[in-house]
């Protein structure tokens, strides 16, 4: 029965879940030189380096765009994401979400012509309505 209760106390879970004296000296210690040199070298590099702008790729590359499409956001070629956003912006600027659920959209007479001539649309189907005004390129 000593035997048992020395083995508990000797190896408790709880003793492994403590750090030890030489661990938490290990995390306190100053950084090396090579950390240091590591980490000068990177700032300096990112001074260096110009902010560049990612390559368009995916649904940021400009698609050709229907005429309809086109009147309404001015341009020939558009991404869809900058499509989403202006109509977006056009329908909070003019206030066409549903007051009762704003997840519905209330279609004035410009986004009829985008949206096949619905009355009202739901949010989730504001992308599925446009993919047919992005032209396929071949």
């Amino acid at each position: 029965m000593a035997a048992a209760s020395m083995l508990t106390t000797v190896f408790s879970p709880l003793a492994l879940l403590r750090p030890s004296a030489s661990f938490a000296r290990l995390r306190r210690a100053a950084p090396t030189a090579a950390v240091v040199v590591r980490a000068a070298a990177k700032s300096t590099a990112a001074a260096a380096a110009p902010n560049k702008k990612r390559a368009a790729t995916g649904i940021t590359i400009p698609r050709p765009v229907s005429p309809a499409l086109q009147a309404f956001m001015g341009a020939a070629e558009v991404p869809r994401t900058e499509a989403m956003k202006r109509i977006w912006a056009y329908i909070k600027q003019n206030n066409l979400q549903d007051p009762e659920d704003k997840k519905i959209i209330v279609c004035d007479e410009k986004l009829k012509a985008l949206f096949a001539g619905r009355e009202r649309v739901g949010f989730l189907e504001v992308a599925k309505l446009l993919s047919p005004h992005f032209v396929k390129v071949p």
